[in-house]
């Protein structure tokens, strides 16, 4: 049964305009995320103080005034972070009850080598138990993440396959799944990766009942307004697009040809801020990239 909150926040994802804010980078990615903020691997030392600084950074940009649900609908925390505090509120409450943004949690383990030209999700055996501490701290939904590398009809088959019976798992919890099967942009036949990738996706979406919806989260297509038949499916509340390793300019520019897909831009939002920056500094920047993201996710 959904909690009244989770109502709200359902709500809010199927009326309000707004973007998503992608604040999960975890294991080996956050060295690098930090790096980009300015915050070099000589400045902490082990896990806890890389993930301690970490959430420093996304504290900074959560409290933020230019961040709240005017313009930012959701955000995506790592486990770690939902683990935390902001301001003396467990990081998912703070993100809702003083923000009026949606919280979502990342919850895949990471990726499996390279076999028929895609990348599996790795197992993740603790996922109820995930799920069940998600909800207990009023979470929203869950974001997943597999790669398509090339077209291989078998490997994008077994990605929307895996994708869609874990979202299974989590939509039998209450919690809706953003299903995110990433065509990689450097991938050389992207464009008929993402035909394959859309034919399986619908496949799935036409097996769920009508009582269930999922979001998904795709790569920026080569071919404008290619996903609107995803866009305009009953089983979908959101399309989303991630900006991929596009800078935010170009990563802008695609979605803004791309009606009804909204952003969840994770590097691309968080371009220009770094550690060392004045609060003033930081706060024109931040605001100045919502503000793009935002004006490109409502075309």
């Amino acid at each position: 049964m959904a909690s009244q909150a989770q109502l709200d926040m359902l709500k809010k994802i199927e009326t309000d305009n707004g973007f998503i804010a992608a604040l999960d980078q975890s294991g080996g990615s956050t060295p690098k995320a930090l790096k980009l903020y300015g915050v070099t691997e000589d400045q902490y030392s082990g896990d806890e103080e890389m993930f301690g600084k970490v959430h420093e950074m996304r504290t900074r940009i959560i409290t933020n005034s230019a961040f709240n649900g005017k313009r930012v609908l959701g955000a995506i925390l790592f486990e770690n972070t939902l683990d935390r505090d902001i301001e003396g509120k467990p990081s998912s409450h703070y993100l809702w009850q003083e923000k009026q943004v949606v919280p979502f949690l990342k919850v895949d383990k990471g990726l499996e080598a390279e076999e028929n030209g895609v990348q599996l999700m790795k197992a993740m055996p603790g996922l109820d138990d995930v799920l069940d501490k998600a909800n207990a701290k009023d979470v929203f939904g869950t974001k997943m993440r597999s790669v398509v590398k090339s077209a291989n009809a078998a490997g994008i088959k077994a990605i929307a396959e895996q994708q869609f019976l874990i979202g299974k798992q989590i939509l039998a919890k209450g919690l809706v799944p953003i299903i995110e099967p990433e065509v990689d942009i450097h991938a050389p036949d992207k464009e008929e990766a993402e035909a394959l990738l859309k034919a399986e996706i619908l496949t799935q979406l036409d097996a769920l009942p009508d009582t269930q919806v999922v979001m998904l989260k795709l790569t920026l297509p080569e071919v404008e307004g290619f996903y609107s038949e995803l866009v305009a499916h009953p089983r979908v509340l959101k399309v989303v697009a991630l900006s991929g390793g596009y800078s935010r300019e170009e990563a802008n520019a695609r979605l803004a040809a791309n009606n009804g897909i909204i952003a969840s831009f994770s590097r691309a939002l968080s371009e220009g801020l770094f550690a060392q920056l004045s609060d003033q500094e930081f706060t024109e920047t931040l605001d100045a990239s919502i503000e793009s993201i935002y004006q490109a996710s409502i075309t």
